[in-house]
């Protein structure tokens, strides 16, 4: 993993690349970065569009080019989940709504669910029934697992260690977010209509735990458990 330094030395490099670049030079690699982006079927990482560039190039600076450059455009280039993809502009969308697939309404119990796991994460199902105050069906879990929103994270160090379960990397990119840290806050919320306006002044909302390294209070699933986790099957494992 490379230290701080080895990043400082890095952002050096890749600062006297672009110096050192003729106007020529930097519009030819602004072209591979967009062709890269235009031609793949799923987003990409800085890391991965560095892997396929000249070294040194200054990926960074390119794609915040690149993004200025498609602001105002039919498409815009936009970073959701930290990787980067084209997307039709919001205020055109409408023209691709007869394109669109008819998506299965949630319940309002999975919806809870959903935003629960969203913002508590990492929660077991036990986390989940007691800030909704009723029993979670295994179908509502199912449902949430088999959309790929949620996912199977580990296991918690306690009594008979259970499941614990956060939001994907879908979960992301379906509502447009980079991180969970994006998720909206009581004001936001209030202001979007999705809060009474007379909520308690005392309410809070728990700042969600971003990324995919386990809590201290977490063991890794086994093998069979995180390939069910991760092929979308919903098959959840007993716990």
């Amino acid at each position: 993993m490379p230290n701080a330094n080895a990043a400082v030395m890095i952002a050096v490099d890749n600062d006297a690349t672009a110096a050192g670049q003729s106007p020529d030079d930097r519009r030819h690699s602004l072209r591979m970065v967009e062709a890269l982006v235009f031609a793949s079927s799923e987003p990409l990482s800085a890391e991965e569009i560095a892997g396929r560039l000249p070294p040194g190039t200054d990926v960074a600076g390119l794609l915040a080019e690149l993004q200025a450059l498609y602001a105002d455009r039919g498409v815009n280039l936009v970073q959701v989940a930290g990787k980067w993809s084209l997307r039709t502009a919001g205020d055109l969308s409408f023209l691709l709504s007869r394109e669109a697939v008819e998506q299965r309404r949630l319940s309002r119990a999975a919806l809870e669910t959903l935003a629960i796991i969203a913002y508590h994460q990492p929660v077991t199902r036990a986390d989940i029934e007691e800030i909704r105050g009723v029993v979670v069906s295994r179908g509502t879990l199912d449902v949430l697992l088999e959309t790929g929103w949620i996912r199977m994270r580990g296991r918690r160090r306690a009594p008979g260690r259970p499941v614990t379960y956060g939001t994907s990397e879908a979960f992301l990119s379906h509502f447009g977010l980079d991180s969970v840290a994006d998720l909206p806050g009581v004001d936001e919320l209030k202001a979007a209509g999705l809060l009474d306006s007379r909520v308690p002044a005392n309410l809070t909302i728990p700042e969600p735990a971003s990324g995919d390294a386990l809590a201290a209070d977490e063991d890794p699933l086994e093998d069979d458990e995180g390939m069910a986790a991760g092929d979308g099957s919903g098959a959840e494992q007993p716990g």
